[in-house]
Parts: structure tokens; sequence; C-alpha cells
């Protein structure tokens, strides 16, 4: 007898995205590399549907946010491929790169991606462990005697 499972493959979504704008988002560890044309307000994150990739809602609306602050929910299509971190830091680094993408399409859009702060990168990243401490800045338990 042989162990040979087999699986059925979904197929990977072929999509065009010839003519459209390249940007790089970035967040803690995470990289997305970002494809945006006009479209149906379709998003793709690793050939999936962001609603099926994310399952968090908090994340789902972070991603939106940029096409919102511009009014336009529904012109765009995206296409992404994220790396690295976790869930929080894929989904901010994607807002950066959506938000750099939409400044290439239309400089209009600059003010008001900048003014909700989401054409900047985000910083922050884990501090790191200090020797003779429990974490960063946690101490151990001090005792007198």
């Amino acid at each position: 007898m042989s162990n040979i499972q087999t699986s059925e493959k979904k197929p990977k979504l072929k999509l065009d995205f010839k003519d459209s704008k390249y940007a790089t988002g970035r967040r803690k560890t995470s990289i997305a590399k970002v494809w945006l044309k006009k479209g149906s307000g379709k998003i793709f994150v690793n050939g999936k549907l962001f609603s099926d990739y994310f399952s968090n809602d908090n994340h789902k609306m972070l991603i939106v946010r940029p096409f919102e602050v511009i009014n336009q929910s529904t012109e765009y299509d995206v296409r992404c491929n994220v790396k690295g971190g976790g869930p929080t830091g894929q989904a901010g680094a994607m807002v950066h790169g959506i938000s750099k993408a939409l400044v290439m399409f239309d400089e209009n859009f600059k003010s008001a991606l900048k003014s909700h702060k989401l054409t900047t990168r985000d910083s922050r990243a884990v501090e790191r462990k200090k020797p003779g401490r429990k974490k960063a800045r946690r101490s151990f338990q001090f005792s007198k005697r």
C-alpha cells in the first residue's frame, strides 16, 4: 500500500496587471509588493481575495481605508504579494503600498492620504532584549534579602 494522497490544487488566479502602478509598502518585518490599476475594486493578496486571506475585520477595514479616504472604494483593482511578519504587519504594509501607488496614479490624492498619515512608513518595530533583563525592559523581581 502506498500513502499517496490526492490533493486538489486551486488554480492560481491569472490577473492582468500590465498597465498598473507598482509600489512597495513596509511595516515591522513585513514587505508588501503592490500593483494597482483601474478596475472594479477587487483586492487580491498572494493569489487569494483579501477577505479570505485576512480573517480579522480590523485588518480588512485597514486595507480599504486608503480608498475610503479618497472616496473611490470601487475604482481600483489591487494585486499584492506580502511576506514576513504577522497579519497586522502585513495589513499595515499593504496600506502603505496602496497609498504610495495611489499617489503615483494621481498626485492630487497625496494631500488627503498624507493628512491621514497613510503615505508615511510606520517605523515602530520590536525593541531588542537587553542583557540582564527578562525582556526588553522587564527586569527580574528585586529581592532585598
